[in-house]
């Protein structure tokens, strides 16, 4: 694309966050200065003039400077595949011109990045948009969802964080983005009434494109705007609360951890992460008791001065695969030999048990098929199935031994250990401790030379006791509570490998339930097989006999036919007959 080398640029020189600040009103005690990159302040309670730099301070009037110094590099930096992060803040002094604010510069914004992504971009393009409310207990609501899903923070090495469950609306113009967005506003004003004002918003554009549609499997562009509408005041004081951002750099100047909470989280990533960061704080100077505009403006220097890290960069997903691969390399690569040969060993007998179960099931398929006939080859081929039968018996239950005994047991012996030895240095070091308390003690009481009887000796060592015993005490809790940790520790790890063999003795009775309930289907499938074959011999034999009887008749029939005419004409064989009969 025609932007990369020069985001390439931009990119080395966007290591800090850019400021600017609205004036709602300029008193005696302020002087914009620097060519409106600084200010000069001061306080009713402080006699000394404090200066502070900008990226570029205005009043309400002229406002719409903001865009070409800040607004339009942060736009050109996310139609060029990089993330932006505009932060909007002032507290009370927000809600004066918050009107003026969404026209001037959210409308702007949006129209801006419309149209240089429409104009850079022709086909396969997917442009969509969400909406977060925030409550002041951190609570997070989706206004796009209307099943209002649960919402969760996802962390991706090449995206950053991600929200897990979002409801994300596809738009085609900045018009219509707008329009979701101050629909989405009044939303939050009817859903959180009188608790509005502290309530902060977070408004997303996600842009994705392919590198070159003409390609099936192309890398993808994903670069993304957020929006941030910040509640609460710079000052502790500030009875609407104290401004997310404040916590957040705090935590960030500390190396504190950052909450799991959503919104501290996404503030993280837009100050210290790899987006274009732009920071609008509105003021407005009140009197003598206003101290809130010393706290804004040094939060928004703070915010300022603070380095990004260096190593900002697009995001395109087909990079998204390549680290993850070398993750997975680099984690494979840390593996001991031993669990290579586990592995081996596991997949071999795998390969093992499905050899005998293809086996056995050919065999049962061929004794079901060729059940009638010799019977020295039927015997033969159930020897041989019962043989299968044992043989894949016995490989599952070596199989299920393996796994306990290398994963589990071995695991669980390493556990114990080292739990065992941080109990043995714990006591080591509680024990040194203590040595050289008592040294100490011993140490005080020669060089104050005091006699070997009375009250200020003895008020000494009753002192030097009572230090001892005390470090004894806590060094007695602390060992039962690295204990007690070490215990609990063991018992989830115990329920794990319980957890563990229930599921192997399932599989190893699943297994043998299969192979009975195959052995139960072979036999019925054989007495059936028999039984129509014993049904259909009877049915041969009954038919057979009635033939045989019918045919007997009709001898019988004849002969005594033949007999009578023999008699008729006194021909003397019949009488012979008669007589043999």
């Amino acid at each position: 694309m025609a932007t990369v080398n020069m985001n390439a640029a931009m990119c080395e020189a966007a290591d800090t966050v850019r400021v600017g600040v609205i004036l709602t009103a300029v008193p005696d005690s302020m002087v914009i200065c620097e060519e409106g990159h600084g200010l000069e302040y001061k306080s009713r309670t402080d006699e000394e003039v404090k200066s502070f730099s900008f990226d570029q301070v205005v009043t309400v009037d002229n406002i719409q400077s903001f865009h070409p110094e800040l607004l339009q590099p942060l736009t050109e930096s996310i139609s060029g595949g990089y993330n932006g992060a505009l932060l909007i803040c002032g507290g009370a002094s927000l809600e004066n011109i918050t009107p003026l604010i969404d026209h001037s510069m959210i409308k702007q914004v949006l129209t801006d990045l419309f149209s240089r992504v429409l104009s850079q971009v022709k086909e396969e393009l997917f442009i969509s948009v969400s909406f977060l409310q925030f409550y002041p207990d951190g609570s997070a609501v989706d206004l796009l969802s209307p099943n209002r899903e649960t919402l969760k923070r996802v962390a991706n090495p090449v995206l950053g964080s991600l929200i897990g469950g979002l409801c994300e609306v596809c738009v085609c113009s900045a018009e219509e983005a707008y329009t979701l967005y101050e629909t989405c506003r009044d939303t939050l004003k009817a859903n959180a009434g009188s608790i509005s004002s502290r309530c902060s918003s977070l408004f997303s554009v996600a842009v994705e494109w392919k590198l070159h549609p003409e390609e099936v499997e192309s890398e993808v562009y994903r670069s993304r705007l957020q929006l941030f509408s910040l509640a609460g005041g710079a000052s502790r004081t500030d009875l609407r609360g104290v401004s997310p951002l404040v916590k957040v750099v705090e935590e960030t100047q500390s190396e504190a951890t950052t909450s799991d909470k959503i919104l501290p989280s996404l503030l993280n990533d837009a100050l210290t992460g790899n987006s274009r960061t732009v920071l609008i704080y509105c003021l407005h100077p009140q009197g003598v008791l206003d101290d809130e505009t010393p706290s804004a403006l040094a939060l928004a220097q703070t915010v300022r001065t603070d380095p990004k890290p260096a190593d900002c960069e697009r995001s395109v997903l087909g990079e998204e695969k390549g680290e993850s691969k070398k993750i997975k390399d680099k984690t494979q690569s840390c593996r001991t030999p031993s669990i290579h040969l586990h592995s081996r060993d596991s997949r071999e007998s795998t390969n093992n048990m499905k050899h005998l179960q293809t086996q056995l099931k050919q065999e049962m398929e061929k004794h079901i098929r060729e059940g009638k006939g010799n019977v020295e080859k039927v015997q033969e081929r159930v020897a041989r199935i019962q043989q299968l039968r044992e043989a894949l018996r016995e490989e599952t239950l070596k199989n299920g031994a393996s796994i306990e005994k290398s994963d589990l047991c071995q695991q669980s012996e390493l556990e114990y250990s080292k739990a065992q030895e941080r109990r043995t240095q714990l006591k080591e070091d509680h024990g040194r401790l203590i040595q050289e308390e008592v040294e100490k003690m011993e140490r005080d009481l020669a060089q104050e030379q005091l006699p070997t009887e009375g009250p200020q000796r003895e008020l000494l060592v009753l002192s030097g006791e009572r230090t001892v015993l005390v470090l004894q005490m806590e060094a007695l809790r602390d060992e039962a509570q690295q204990a007690e940790t070490d215990l609990q520790n063991l018992y989830q790890k115990h329920q794990t490998e319980l957890h563990c063999l229930r599921e192997e003795s399932l599989q190893v009775f699943r297994v043998f339930r299969q192979v009975c309930e195959e052995q139960r289907r072979m036999s019925e499938d054989r007495y059936r097989s028999v039984l129509l074959e014993a049904v259909q011999d009877a049915v041969y034999l009954s038919a057979q006999n009635q033939q045989l009887q019918a045919d007997n008749r009709q001898l019988r029939k004849a002969l005594g036919e033949l007999k009578d005419t023999l008699a008729v004409r006194g021909d003397p064989t019949a009488e012979l007959s008669s007589q043999l009969q």
